[in-house]
């Protein structure tokens, strides 16, 4: 095969993940004038259209399916290949990007990674605060981090954190204006303070369960955020109850800001989890982090 092929399968690649050929060739550090000569070059040599182009999109014809199917994980086995042979006898380098909730941040990923990152100078980090549940593979991540059923099935994953357990809180001062709940089902007669994530339409169900009786309540408010943080500081505010990870509320408890709302139905729910993709081949530095990681038992 000619040198110049290899650059054209290259870009059919990266215009066929992306859907674009603008992000692509930002990628590929090209302009898009020569990244779409380059595919029209190989269609031109093949005889057949790889690539439907409209204004507004981008879409792979079957003859290229049919050879994106073949070509990808080739091209992906070599990468690997030139990968691990830079790497060997090297100390493992380069920038690993995490997803996750400030909350997974703040409280177990960078704890973690404040101790490890010292022992390895090549390796960088980058973390972005993300309650959209990203796709990783598509948001050009290395890891997220989610707790164990928010994974999805397409992905591997290796637990780094204890159980989480939610509770509802609320300020005395709300408390002292509306009677305690005492069923779950009287929460519907409260101000709730909601939480919404940007790839969910609709509100965060409170998840509870006492005993071997699960209940996922649907609760109304006032007030929505999309961040665990400013929900309990709403509640400390007094602008309602709120359903929060333990942790977080743990301090607003201790100094008398927040009061537990009907603790027997607090649930606890498996931990964070890091997870990749996996069918992706991982670097000698995301191998290190996740054995840095992983929870120990």
């Amino acid at each position: 095969m000619a040198r110049e092929h290899y650059s054209e399968l290259l870009a059919l690649i990266e215009v066929a993940q992306e859907c674009s050929f603008t992000r692509a060739a930002t990628n590929l550090g090209m302009s898009q004038s020569m990244l779409s000569h380059t595919i029209r070059e190989m269609e031109a040599r093949l005889g057949v259209r790889l690539l439907t182009r409209t204004t507004r999109s981008v879409s792979v014809t079957e003859a290229g399916e049919r050879l994106l199917k073949v070509v990808t994980p080739r091209m992906k086995d070599i990468a690997s290949e030139l990968r691990s042979v830079a790497e060997s006898g090297t100390e493992p380098s380069g920038t690993l990007r995490f997803t996750a909730t400030d909350h997974a941040i703040d409280t177990l990923l960078w704890p973690k990674l404040a101790k490890i990152l010292p022992a390895y100078p090549e390796i960088k980090v980058e973390l972005s605060v993300d309650y959209a549940f990203s796709d990783i593979v598509q948001g050009r991540y290395d890891f997220g981090v989610r707790l164990a059923e928010e994974l999805g099935k397409d992905v591997a994953a290796v637990r780094i954190g204890p159980d989480v357990k939610f509770m509802i809180v609320a300020a005395p001062s709300y408390l002292e204006r509306n009677t305690e709940p005492s069923q779950p089902q009287q929460l519907l007669d409260h101000d709730c303070i909601n939480l919404r994530l940007s790839t969910r339409g609709n509100l965060c169900t409170w998840q509870l369960k006492r005993g071997q009786r699960e209940m996922d309540v649907e609760v109304g408010g006032k007030m929505v955020f999309n961040g665990f943080y400013q929900l309990v500081n709403a509640a400390v505010s007094g602008f309602g109850l709120a359903y929060v990870p333990q942790d977080l509320a743990k301090r607003y408890i201790e100094a008398g800001q927040l009061l537990p709302v009907l603790k027997p139905w607090w649930r606890k729910f498996p931990g964070y989890h890091l997870f990749y993709a996996r069918q992706r081949e991982t670097s000698r530095a995301m191998q290190v982090m996740i054995e840095a990681l992983r929870a120990k038992r």
